[in-house]
């Protein structure tokens, strides 16, 4: 008698990523966050605008250096772009900062391709990679200074309005519409993120991230995709340099291209987690209120610390501190830890 051996087991398919869930948790985020004027004070409410700022700025560097795997040190560049031409297009053609922000978004995009087909042409990888960011993000700082077409090193401040205006996002002091309007576009660019992710070019960028060579042998444009991941994370990135302008009402060389803005976009994405959805507003959660304890603690010590007042870098010293537990405490970051040990459970 003949005996036909079969498997017990049946192939499993691979898990689908809670993509409904994450999105389900964005909305939730974005309702409870909306109440916060009701419950914070005018200078509370200034900490969570910075905090999102800071979240939106490391979105966009996630994009490109998390999930592309290009690591970049030269983020300024593309605020810089965004804040410059929106904050350009209203001070000297009246043009509102929305439409100021398509145009950066447009701008900053088409530079990263420029600089990223360069770096790209010439097979710059890894710590030679971030150099050339830090280097074209050095030059537009230098080429601002030195410009009359931008007002050289003097800048830009925003030509204050005698009533509110959404359409050229202008309110009054500690108004909750500026904490509202950088909640939409932080959320958009959550929103932004994860779509990618399940696009067919999210899924190409992290396969040439994982292994380029295989990536290509399976006939993924390595190339166009590396370009388009560079687009779409400085498009975001120069979203938040406009709200920057149109918040603070003040724009710089330095405050634009200066290297601490590119350090503003990595802080976050590598406390929280990079290469995570949710990591880069985790991070920017923690940055934020630490650097306004800091501030804090400069202006107004407690007994027993009176040596810090007025001693510059503290928040530099703190950030450093930190960054130093986070790499080698968890490695992943806060949110990539948290995410293990509920996926051991």
């Amino acid at each position: 008698m003949s005996t036909a051996v079969q498997s017990s087991e049946e192939p499993r398919a691979l898990p689908r990523p809670p993509w409904g869930r994450h999105l389900a948790a964005v909305a939730v985020l974005a309702v409870l966050l909306a109440l916060l004027p009701l419950v914070l004070a005018p200078a509370q409410q200034a900490v969570a605008v910075r905090v999102l700022i800071f979240a939106l700025l490391a979105l966009g560097w996630n994009i490109m250096s998390g999930f592309g795997g290009m690591f970049s040190f030269g983020h300024a560049a593309y605020f810089g772009i965004g804040a410059y031409v929106s904050v350009w297009l209203l001070v000297e053609r009246g043009v509102s900062p929305w439409i100021g922000m398509l145009a950066g978004m447009v701008a900053a995009a088409l530079f990263a391709a420029l600089i990223g087909f360069l770096a790209l042409r010439y097979r710059l990888k890894g710590a030679y990679f971030a150099l050339s960011t830090f280097a074209f993000a050095e030059m537009l700082r230098l080429l601002a200074t030195n410009s009359d077409l931008v007002n050289r090193a003097v800048g830009y401040n925003v030509p204050l309005r005698g009533e509110s205006s959404w359409a050229f996002i202008q309110f009054e002091p500690g108004a909750a519409e500026y904490l509202w309007i950088a909640l939409a576009l932080t959320v958009a660019a959550l929103v932004v993120t994860i779509v990618f992710l399940r696009s067919r070019l999210g899924r190409f960028t992290v396969a040439v991230r994982d292994d380029e060579d295989a990536a290509a042998a399976l006939g993924i444009p390595v190339m166009r995709t590396k370009l388009l991941t560079i687009m779409l994370s400085a498009a975001i990135t120069s979203v938040a340099g406009t709200f920057y302008v149109q918040y603070y009402f003040f724009v710089d060389p330095d405050v634009a291209f200066g290297s601490s803005v590119s350090i503003q976009a990595i802080l976050p994405a590598v406390i929280g987690g990079v290469a995570t959805i949710w990591g880069p507003v985790i991070g920017a959660a923690i940055l934020g209120p630490l650097n306004d304890l800091t501030a804090t603690l400069l202006r107004d010590p407690p007994p027993g610390l009176e040596f810090l007042q007025g001693r510059a870098g503290l928040d530099v010293m703190v950030y450093a501190v930190l960054l130093i537990l986070i790499v080698l405490l968890l490695p992943q970051g806060v949110y990539g830890a948290i995410r293990e040990r509920w996926e051991r459970r």
